[in-house]
């Protein structure tokens, strides 16, 4: 299974899920990081990233290329991570066929009703959770 890890800015989120992942969940897993720029890959790639990748035209090579997009719900909204998302970015992750796993954190002024607002490691822990059981399942296939 491949997982893209996208973040933008310093990467702060990106790396936070990467080192979860890492973790608790088997290595074997390839995690692929894309930043909206360098500082944020490496971060990212700091944090046990096999691979990284930064910018616009990264993301919207590897984003249909993976199996899982994992980042905040931000990377569907363009001018997202003070204007570093571009609109391109957001459409690439939007229309990829992976499957998406964002975080619900309220930055942007988009509220999804009916999600709790929790603080980004209890998010992080139900994220975590459902790729252990698409991991699962995907082994029963």
């Amino acid at each position: 299974m491949k997982i893209a890890v996208i973040d933008g800015q310093g990467g702060g989120i990106g790396k936070y899920l990467i080192t979860r992942m890492r973790e608790s969940l088997p290595l074997s897993l390839e995690i692929i990081a894309l930043g909206t720029n360098a500082l944020a890959t490496s971060a990212m790639l700091k944090a046990g990233a096999n691979d990284g990748a930064s910018g616009e035209n990264a993301i919207c090579y590897i984003a249909p290329k993976v199996d899982v997009i994992v980042g905040s719900l931000a990377i569907l909204a363009a001018h997202s991570f003070l204007g570093e998302f571009t609109p391109p970015m957001a459409a690439a992750v939007a229309i990829s066929p992976a499957r998406k796993l964002l975080l619900p954190l309220n930055r942007l002024n988009i509220q999804v009703v009916g999600v709790v607002d929790e603080p980004l490691p209890h998010t992080t822990t139900l994220l975590l959770a459902e790729l252990e059981s698409m991991l699962e399942a995907e082994k029963h296939v």
